[in-house]
């Protein structure tokens, strides 16, 4: 009995003593303990020996890849009893891009959501919106083997905007509103992706555009292009305006992206558009620029240029208090503004 006392004592010391004396650095995603192994003699106290073995895990390789940015761009003018005269003026720029991209082997899924916008306040003036702008970008592509950097590809866009936009200072009638218009691009076509060059250029001979306009006063004025309504010689209403037109075209994108100088990058996203049908060789261009100065992680600054050219899409203007629909004109956006950028 004192001998089966003796030894479960020198057994609960020992197992104490082994459990506080050593220390296990856990390392990996799970630990397993082996079995227990026992020695023991006739006239010696059991010695209990623990192994503990460490087994690691691969987490699956992802073959998507992220990035995203939100940003805020502000500009400033401020007058006091400044004698050679000039307007206040306060200016600020919301934006995000978030980017999608699945590459495996011989497949490149790439996605873009952009947004964007404005708004400015001058004393005296209401606030006025400068940018409005969503974009979503999706190709899809599919090459022979790993050594060509020609995908045959599959291309989606879409652009419309957040909120109405006004032909200043009239503000009761909208030129423009959410999916009034709207564009939609569908075709397929040929993608070179260089990595080296920081180069994406694509090449479609079928692309359908799609043109919305889902405000129907716009529509019955034929509005960006569609349809408009038809009036009798009384002026009334005979037919509504189409909320929507289609074309088959010809379309060519061009994207760049790289760092010219230290802290200096270079954007420009060009466009190329014509249709078929409708004056085959006038084309529709979208061109949009920007270089960007870094200051540190997380402030920039930022000059920009945005022009397009679209024979669809009539210029408005006031006169006499009265608007005035003119020809297509070429737009022309340009910005500079520094902010705060952060990527994750």
């Amino acid at each position: 009995m004192k001998l089966l006392t003796y030894t479960l004592l020198v057994l609960t010391f020992t197992i104490s003593f082994n459990s506080f004396s050593q220390e296990v650095k856990i390392t990996s995603l799970s630990d397993t303990l082996k079995p227990i192994t026992t020695l023991s003699t006739a006239n010696k106290p059991l010695k209990v020996a623990f192994k503990i073995q460490t087994l690691t895990y691969y987490l699956p390789l992802s073959h998507w890849s992220k990035k995203n940015s939100l940003g805020f761009d502000i500009s400033e003018v401020a007058f006091v009893n400044w004698s050679a005269g000039g307007t206040s003026s306060i200016s600020g720029l919301f934006k995000g891009k978030f980017h999608r991209v699945y590459a495996r082997s011989n497949y490149n899924w790439s996605n873009e959501l952009i947004v964007k916008y404005g708004l400015n306040k001058q004393d005296g003036i209401d606030i006025r919106k400068t940018e409005d702008a969503i974009q979503l970008n999706s190709t899809f592509g599919y090459r022979k083997d790993t050594l060509s950097n020609w995908y045959h590809s599959a291309k989606f866009n879409f652009n419309t905007q957040f909120t109405n936009g006004y032909a200043y200072p009239n503000t009761e009638k909208a030129i423009s509103k959410p999916f009034a218009p709207a564009y939609i691009f569908m075709g397929v076509g040929a993608e070179n992706i260089d990595k080296d060059k920081k180069r994406t250029f694509y090449i479609s001979p079928f692309t359908f555009k799609t043109t919305l306009v889902l405000d129907q006063r716009l529509a019955d004025q034929g509005a960006f292009g569609v349809a408009k309504a038809t009036y009798d010689l009384e002026g009334n209403l005979l037919t509504e305006g189409e909320r929507s037109k289609m074309e088959l075209g010809f379309l060519i994108t061009n994207k760049y992206k790289k760092e010219i100088f230290k802290n200096i990058n270079l954007e420009n996203r060009l466009s190329l558009y014509s249709d078929y049908v409708n004056r085959f060789g006038n084309i529709d261009v979208d061109c949009d620029f920007l270089v960007e100065l870094v200051v540190n992680q997380y402030v920039k600054a930022n000059i920009g240029a945005h022009v397009i050219y679209d024979d669809d899409i009539k210029s408005k203007r006031e006169i006499a208090g009265i608007q005035v629909t003119e020809g297509p004109k070429t737009q022309v956006r340009q910005a500079i503004g520094v902010g705060i950028e952060y990527i994750f």
